[in-house]
């Protein structure tokens, strides 16, 4: 069967090159010759061509997915990188404040946080080991982030500023007027206790006072955002936006007292 189907195609070989052979020598048969092999060629052409198309079509996919894994393992490669730079940063800033800071401090990272929406708490990989204790505060190099609540031998958890429970005495840097600092639900700070002429304004700077015992004097808190009377309307309230951005903590500082 394979002979016959070899001859045969041998056979259609010679005589179309019989008949190209013969329009080249007698040009009145040119155009019949060529009407003859017209439909012929043109489904070799057709199949020739739809052949083609699934062998470059099934390259292509394999082309097409390789990059794809390519480009996936760059992508990864970048946000690595980033990620890396990104702590990079963060712990030159931690480095060069505790290396100009006058306080003993011990670095730490937050390794949880809390999972109710009722408080501000993270957990970091330092405990009594390493020297904390219970009322210690916590900082980073842009300002206070809060106090050490509970310890153990390995581990902390620490109440950030914006947990309705924190409270720190607090002046206005530039006018020197004192208020209560406290958390509120909404993740932002309220300063309390505000006479109803208190020299506040709106973009002031607002530093701890140092009459609460366990923070010391200066430290950063954040800046007034809106301003607002008590409905007795005896005193006034200022709403500050923390210097921190306490969502995104990664590193803290423990002030060693």
């Amino acid at each position: 069967m394979f002979k016959f189907k070899k001859k045969s195609l041998v056979y259609c070989a010679v005589f179309v090159l019989l008949l190209l052979l013969l329009s080249s020598l007698v040009p009145a048969l040119k155009t019949p010759v060529l009407n003859i092999l017209k439909y012929p060629l043109s489904l070799i052409s057709f199949a020739r061509g739809e052949i083609g198309g699934i062998i470059f079509y099934h390259r292509n996919l394999i082309q097409n997915d390789k990059l794809k894994k390519e480009i996936d393992l760059l992508r990864q490669k970048l946000n690595r990188a980033d990620e890396f730079y990104q702590e990079n940063v963060r712990l030159k800033n931690l480095l060069s404040f505790k290396q100009k800071s006058s306080y003993k401090l011990i670095a730490a990272r937050v390794v949880g946080r809390s999972v109710d929406s009722w408080s501000s708490l993270v957990i970091i990989d330092k405990g009594r080991y390493s020297g904390i204790k219970r009322g210690m505060v916590a900082i980073n190099y842009l300002g206070l982030l809060g106090r050490v609540i509970e310890t153990t031998e390995s581990a902390s958890k620490i109440m950030l500023i914006n947990d309705p429970n924190f409270g720190v005495s607090a002046i206005v840097q530039r006018s020197r007027q004192e208020g209560l600092i406290s958390g509120t639900l909404g993740g932002s700070l309220i300063m309390k206790y505000l006479p109803k002429d208190a020299d506040i304004q709106i973009s002031d700077v607002i530093i701890t006072s140092g009459l609460t015992p366990i923070y010391p004097k200066g430290l950063l808190i954040g800046k007034v955002l809106t301003l607002g009377e008590e409905l007795s309307g005896l005193t006034r309230y200022a709403i500050i936006k923390p210097a921190v951005n306490l969502s995104n903590i990664e590193e803290v500082l423990i002030i060693i007292q």
